[in-house]
């Protein structure tokens, strides 16, 4: 069970830069910053030497919580904030808050040192080479133009819609348009498939998904972040929603992990892997859909992360959604889950990612100390158990929380005790 991305490499500028166009534009002010709020499971990358650079403060108690889970020094685990900018990217936020001159003394000070982005975008790019930083895992002369421009192109749906024609990868039926021709191609497809699903171009977390049809005539507008083209495809039958998680470059492509994802709305809530039951048949196409896309990304220059969303219909057929070129919001709960599982002497374990309301609210410590007493905690010497890799709400509710077993049905028991723990709504 492996990250090869995190694992092999030396020390690391954590840059958390989920600011960043790729996944949807910088407009999108209040979409942005919620996904920013998740930017303190990064924690769970460092290792000695390590730095993280978060737009959100790390509270400390979380930060000793992580430490003691590692088996590292609090001191260890350094952040240093960088206060949101809006409309820009992190990297003209950490020169707006004039950080670059703290971040400089701190590259100073440990040789070696690279820039290890969430979403490879220009702008982090930039700020490595003013840094004088190569960027994880390219090394000198780092990422190419071209390597740039098709991690931008593969992460609008469009792009990949194009790219998937080329290599085989089904998809539903569908077009793509600007905001003025919108309405003529929903009106087509309406007329050809009943209900369709309508997207903006990029996007993600189900950002801007609308569901439409004759019955309901309103169409998205363009609005903060969403000012590019729309996608309107098939809305088919679907009966899970999988994803394959990938790693490319100069040493090939391989499959990390897959998974089953929790969806509500469009909007992914959580994470299963690996895949089991009725979505196991699925696993080997979509592996497969994975590894070619991996292989034009390398000739494309890209190295890195990258992952390919699907559904599977309720008549056991596979289509493609997308393709997210960057980390996404499972692949650091994976990394972490690996790295405990190996310190406690294990290859494999089934695991999964959640959200849920707690019935009231608790201080994070509050939590930590009723998992342990219901033996839910993370148990080093088992290997399995429950891992508050969020830290605390602020609203001390909202909980995100992993879960390792050594079966799934070992798993969804630790997940039941702890729903019933925290009484969870729904």
């Amino acid at each position: 069970m492996t990250d090869r991305t995190v694992e092999d490499r030396g020390p690391a500028l954590v840059y958390a830069n989920f600011v960043s166009d790729l996944a949807v534009g910088l407009g999108a002010g209040e979409v942005l910053e919620r996904w920013a709020e998740q930017a303190p499971r990064k924690v769970w990358l460092l290792r000695p030497g390590d730095v993280l650079l978060t737009p959100v403060p790390v509270d400390r108690e979380f930060r000793e919580y992580a430490a003691r889970l590692l088996g590292l020094p609090l001191e260890e685990l350094a952040a240093v904030v960088v206060p949101p900018l809006a409309g820009a990217s992190m990297a003209d936020a950490v020169r707006a808050a004039g950080l670059l001159g703290t971040v400089r003394e701190l590259v100073r000070h440990r040789p070696g040192l690279g820039l290890l982005p969430t979403a490879l975008d220009e702008s982090s790019v930039l700020l490595a080479r003013e840094l004088g930083l190569p960027v994880i895992p390219y090394g000198e002369p780092g990422p190419t133009a071209r390597a740039l421009r098709a991690t931008s192109v593969l992460n609008t749906k469009s792009g990949f819609r194009e790219a998937a024609r080329e290599l085989g990868i089904r998809v539903p039926e569908g077009g793509v348009c600007d905001q003025a021709g919108l309405r003529s191609l929903a009106a087509r497809m309406v007329a050809a498939y009943g209900e369709v699903v309508v997207k903006p171009d990029r996007s993600a977390g189900g950002h801007g998904l609308v569901f439409h049809s004759a019955a309901s005539p309103a169409l998205p507008a363009a609005g903060p972040g969403l000012e590019g083209g729309w996608v309107v495809e098939e809305r088919v039958d679907v009966a899970h929603s999988v994803s394959v998680q990938l790693d490319t470059g100069p040493r090939g492509c391989a499959v990390v992990y897959s998974g089953e994802m929790r969806v509500e709305h469009g909007a992914f809530t959580g994470y299963e892997s690996p895949l089991h039951g009725p979505t196991a048949a699925a696993r080997a196409e979509l592996e497969e859909w994975g590894l070619r896309l991996g292989g034009l990304l390398a000739r494309e220059g890209y190295a890195g992360p990258f992952s390919v969303d699907a559904v599977v219909t309720r008549d056991g057929t596979l289509f493609a959604n997308e393709s997210n070129v960057r980390r996404t919001a499972t692949t650091t709960p994976h990394a972490m889950i690996a790295r405990l599982v190996r310190e406690a002497g294990r290859e494999e374990t089934d695991w999964l990612v959640g959200r849920h309301r707690s019935a009231r609210p608790y201080a994070f410590g509050e939590v930590v100390r009723l998992l342990e007493e219901r033996g839910l905690a993370w148990d080093p010497g088992r290997g399995e158990g429950v891992v508050l890799y969020m830290g605390g709400p602020a609203d001390g509710r909202s909980w995100r929380y992993a879960v390792a077993g050594g079966s799934r049905e070992r798993t969804a028991e630790l997940e039941a005790r702890l729903a019933s723990a925290l009484a969870f709504e729904g």
